[in-house]
């Protein structure tokens, strides 16, 4: 059995690193006069800067020896032809070809699956310009105002951080909301600001079994019936984005108003897919036609160029450089566009839920670590935060820059200072501030790893690629590490045993632990104790038309 840490190149590795350990970052430059030019590169309107990394020639060399003994050349081809890579699911793994924009078939299990996917595709056309054109009318006859997506997971942060991230293209008469937590005061709160008239939910659950979506869903439908009178109709202001057809129509849903996406659609890449369709309804079918094509961009980069020119590939050795022999326990993620301030939470579901496993593909135990615990916000936050710790503490934090070139007209003085904070930060936390061989023990060490990506323009194009570029990131490190990316049975564990106690909650069941079973006397007691108050859509009812609006929501 193919062990990795014994491999001569991982070995090779830990010997390089015992040699460069002690290496100065602000030194490679010094060295070498031409290290940003060669190690920058641009796809499309991409660019990334990852000179100021703790990896010398040798050891870059020797990470790429990595990549090309391993099998990544041939799982990424399998990823892309639709074989089953997703082995433990027994499933091919094909959000690439929701944004494949070539002519030509692709065959899973014998069947052209692009046949399917520009049907949905055409259906999300139709629909989002219906609604956006004021032609799709509700049970009043008023045309849809605000839209609330009620996801979880993949099923909100993805279309949740491209509506915010794309803000500015948004149709001024649109107001989107996100209800993903299954705490009431969140849909209550959203609730409360809307007409039914004028309010359009979309459900979006792989199988629509997800607890938490359910369980807000049957409340905004409850609010719905309770506040919209006799002529309400469900049907009009209901749709969903499931493969389960059949329970969708159950739920009151029209068989036309579900948009079907495949079970070989992973939540957390599904935005590329019909979850994707608040982002189509917010800034408009083009644009999220233009979204997948900057993906489909980055999916051919990488694809064809060499590893040593490939931007997902340099960046997940890169982290594996860090994770595996400099011990890096974490990756920060910190955007300075205050646009991309949900990117973080998005690019911690896509790595920690895909690479968050400790057995490889063939569920043998592994004993070298693999996803970091990836973080962060916003950068001109951050800094009066967080990055005290990252310039003085005693953890080794690798952090990706990210920043639009292009300014808002009218703030060109704010989008400079935005740029040039973040660019000081980069250089800082490579430099220091210690001087020569003067030990200041109030002084910043440096040496402190970044790169730099930057988007020519913050639009629907870039964004797409950003995105698949730290899909392809996390992919490449899963292929490395032996495990597979794709599934999640930590989450399914977690979604089992609350659906177990919650059927159990009136039982005295001594299967549970001792704590649990404690604590669920408490939540018994509580609730036969205040079991006569109303919920928050029962407080609702009768509320036909809610106080005007203070503000414009996303």
């Amino acid at each position: 059995m193919f062990q990795l840490t014994r491999s001569v190149t991982w070995q090779a590795l830990e010997k390089l690193y015992q040699e460069t350990a002690n290496d100065r970052i602000r030194d490679y430059f010094t060295a070498d006069p031409q290290r940003f030019d060669k190690m920058s590169l641009r796809v499309g309107g991409l660019f990334l800067d990852y000179s100021k990394h703790h990896v010398s020639d040798a050891v870059l060399a020797k990470l790429l020896e990595l990549a090309n003994h391993s099998a990544l050349v041939q799982r990424r081809a399998q990823m892309f032809s639709g074989d089953i890579i997703n082995v433990t699911e027994d499933r091919p793994v094909l959000h690439t070809a929701l944004r494949n924009l070539d002519k030509g078939p692709l065959m899973v299990d014998g069947k052209d699956v692009m046949p399917e996917i520009q049907r949905t595709r055409e259906q999300i056309q139709r629909f989002s310009e219906a609604v956006r054109s004021g032609e799709w009318k509700g049970y009043s006859g008023e045309r849809i105002k605000d839209v609330v997506n009620i996801g979880i997971g993949g099923s909100d942060l993805g279309p949740n951080m491209a509506c915010r991230a794309l803000l500015k293209y948004r149709h001024p008469e649109l107001s989107f909301h996100f209800v993903s937590n299954v705490d009431g005061t969140h849909i209550q709160k959203v609730l409360n600001r809307l007409d039914p008239a004028t309010t359009l939910f979309i459900v979006s659950t792989k199988t629509f079994s997800t607890q938490e979506t359910l369980l807000n869903a049957k409340t905004a439908r409850r609010w719905f019936l309770d506040n919209a009178g006799e002529n309400a109709d469900v049907g009009a202001h209901f749709i969903a984005a499931s493969t389960n057809r059949k329970a969708a129509m159950e739920f009151g849903i029209r068989e036309e108003n579900v948009f079907e996406f495949w079970a070989w659609v992973g939540g957390r890449y599904s935005m590329w897919s019909s979850i994707g369709l608040p982002i189509a309804l917010s800034v408009g079918f083009d644009g999220f036609m233009e979204l997948l094509e900057g993906a489909y961009e980055m999916d051919q980069h990488f694809i064809k160029a060499p590893f040593s020119e490939n931007m997902p590939v340099l960046m997940a050795l890169i982290g594996i450089w860090y994770i595996n022999f400099h011990g890096a326990e974490t990756q920060a993620i910190v955007p300075y566009d205050q646009a991309l301030h949900q990117l973080p939470s998005f690019l911690q579901q896509l790595d920690m839920e895909s690479n968050g496993k400790s057995v490889d593909i063939f569920g043998h135990p592994i004993n070298y670590k693999t996803g970091p615990i990836v973080w962060g916000q916003t950068g001109s936050n951050g800094q009066h935060a967080f990055f005290q710790l990252l310039h003085q503490g005693t953890r080794y934090v690798p952090i990706d820059f990210i920043a639009s070139l292009k300014p808002e007209p009218g703030f060109e003085d704010h989008h400079f200072a935005l740029l040039t904070n973040m660019l000081a930060q980069a250089n800082a936390f490579m430099e220091g501030s210690q001087k020569g061989s003067q030990l200041d023990p109030y002084s910043c060490p440096g040496n402190r790893p970044s790169s730099t990506l930057l988007l020519d323009e913050l639009n629907p194009r870039n964004l797409g690629a950003l995105i698949a570029l730290y899909e392809h990131k996390v992919f490449v490190q899963g292929i490395i590490w032996n495990i597979n990316s794709f599934d999640q049975w930590g989450v399914q564990l977690g979604k089992r045993i609350a659906g177990e106690i919650s059927e159990r909650i009136d039982e005295h069941s001594q299967d549970f632990d001792a704590s649990t079973q404690g604590l669920l006397a408490l939540v018994r007691q509580h609730f036969n104790k205040n079991q006569g108050n109303s919920t928050g859509a029962e407080k609702s009812k009768g509320k036909h038309k809610p106080q005007p609006k203070k503000e414009k929501h996303l």
